[in-house]
């Protein structure tokens, strides 16, 4: 048994019931799991030093194959329209199932912290089937200093067997791929997929169980911060720029995906980020563009040309192309992954109907709305079957990893404004002057120049108007900016086409909101868009 830093790493393994496994690398740092995944042929070197893996049939999550046990302690606690049940008695057999499958293998194990606010942090132990994956949630994770990890004891485990397969009948499952997550044993069984995002969702949806009922909100964002301490979260679903637009250099990155806001302010949940690379390149993301070409980033379903070079624009496995790299890969990122309350929220949005103004100043009513609603577009050709646009609306910004109501989220993000005094925007990072196909989309620079605006403040000065469909406030110029595409109707050749389109937007908004409208006050159902337009 190899290790580093574990005071006993036997003990250690049979509190979570793995024996008999023929070895165990435990805590190996990166070197050590470039050479064994390379040596078990899981990975391959790339030309400028990066790890690149495939993961299969499997090159996303499963949302459809993943569990929570409902038991007496889950019961009234999970949001159980949006997460699917697995008795304790399945699970029981799954867990016995799954040491026994892993009993003559060679195993790697991780001692890792989800959340750098230490009274809120989560030890989790990763215990995985591939040294590859090893590497991934050691890049994705906090990692103790060396002799924290002599004393650690996990609140969280985390069993990856990819080579496991599932029995429905039997584990009461889908499919042969589970993600089966046991809240009150703190335990979460991965079998199935060798998509390494499972176990980094898993930690957040552990996360996002535990932190609410402390009053802390736990957030699927990216954050950033002023010289000045100024921190600012950015909400949004994949492909709306959240990794991209928090990557400012001229603002401390605090992190890309997870974070929590306490009574101290907002943390990172992560020590790494888990950036999309599909058609990247170093003109337009260059400190992302640089963690890919070095030792220690993990590339995932990059495609490799005859000299092992990276091809970006080839999306030809799957468009979720993926990078994972320690925080500390970016010049300017927090050492800590703390800031203070935020002065700032940004909540963005894909509109691929060409709809939306490029940028909304939002009351907490509204904010909430649009928080719940957690509206994007995905485009045609992205997706099989996909022939135009087509509205998405993963609530909270996170639908997949919230096992709690969305209102119990809403609800706090509310109260968390109001005590805190946030200014908070709406951004549109989809298309302007006609929908997907016949509009552009949003100008990149005119984006950040809004952000700018609206981060330092100067953009609350502005004079602003009332959105006809929407109701939110919109301003009418911003310095540096073509104040034509702030208003998106005047962009479309045919006004009389952007209304109709208007029109099927908001009627998606509301008919999504019905289910919400029972657990919010009147203020945030007021907030909803078109009911200005109906009372005229």
């Amino acid at each position: 048994m190899e290790t580093f830093g574990v005071h006993n790493p036997a003990v250690a393994l049979a509190t979570i019931g793995l024996e008999g496994v023929a070895s165990v690398r435990y805590n190996f740092t990166a070197a050590f799991l470039y050479e064994e995944s390379i040596r078990r042929g899981e990975a391959e070197l790339t030309a400028q030093g990066a790890l690149r893996a495939l993961t299969g049939q499997h090159t996303g999550r499963s949302p459809r194959d993943k569990f929570v046990v409902r038991d007496a302690d889950t019961e009234a606690q999970i949001w159980w329209d949006n997460n699917k049940p697995m008795s304790p008695e399945h699970f029981a057999v799954l867990h016995a199932d799954m040491l026994a499958h892993a009993k003559g293998r060679e195993l790697f194990v991780q001692d890792l912290i989800g959340g750098a606010d230490a009274g809120h942090a989560l030890p989790s132990r990763v215990v995985t089937e591939f040294a590859w994956h090893s590497l991934f949630i050691r890049n994705l994770l906090i990692r103790p200093e060396f002799e924290a990890l002599k004393t650690f004891v996990p609140k969280l485990t985390i069993i990856d067997l990819p080579s496991f397969k599932a029995d429905p009948d039997r584990h009461g499952c889908r499919s042969e791929t589970v993600i089966a997550c046991d809240l009150t044993k703190g335990l979460v069984l991965i079998g199935g997929t060798s998509y390494a995002g499972e176990m980094k969702k898993s930690v957040f949806t552990v996360l996002n169980y535990l932190l609410p009922a402390k009053g802390v909100m736990p957030m699927h964002c990216s954050a950033n911060a002023g010289p000045d301490g100024d921190s600012a979260v950015f909400f949004g679903l994949s492909g709306t720029g959240k990794t991209t637009l928090s990557a400012d250099p001229a603002r401390t990155l605090i992190g890309d995906d997870e974070h929590g806001w306490g009574e101290n302010g907002i943390f990172n949940f992560e020590g790494g980020c888990y950036a999309k690379t599909i058609r990247l390149s170093a003109e337009a993301e260059p400190e992302i563009y640089a963690t890919t070409q070095r030792f220690g980033t993990v590339l995932e379903n990059v495609v490799l040309n005859e000299q092992r070079e990276p091809d970006f624009d080839d999306g030809s496995l799957t468009e979720n192309t993926r990078c994972a790299y320690p925080l500390d890969f970016i010049p300017n990122a927090s050492k800590t992954g703390l800031a203070g309350h935020p002065k700032t929220i940004i909540m963005l949005t894909a509109d691929a109907f060409g709809v939306m103004p490029p940028i909304a100043r939002l009351t907490p009513e509204q904010a909430m709305y649009h928080f719940l609603s957690g509206y994007t577009a995905k485009v045609a050709g992205t997706e099989k079957g996909v022939t135009e646009p087509e509205a998405t609306f993963s609530t909270c910004f996170g639908a997949p990893f919230m096992p709690r109501h969305p209102a119990e989220y809403g609800n706090l993000l509310k109260e968390l404004i109001g005590r805190h005094g946030v200014e908070c925007w709406l951004v549109n990072t989809g298309w302007t002057g006609g929908a997907y196909g016949t509009g552009k989309r949003m100008p990149i620079k005119a984006t950040r120049a809004l952000l700018a605006a609206a981060l330092s403040g100067e953009l609350a000065k502005a004079d602003f108007r009332a959105d006809a469909n929407f109701g939110f406030a919109v301003p009418v110029s911003v310095d540096g900016v073509d104040n034509g595409i702030l208003d998106p109707r005047s962009t479309w050749a045919d006004a009389a086409a952007y209304d109709r389109q208007a029109e099927k937007l908001v009627g998606m908004f509301i008919a999504n909101f019905a289910k919400f409208e029972e657990h919010v006050d009147g203020g945030v159902r007021d907030a909803a868009p078109g009911l200005k337009i109906a009372a005229e």
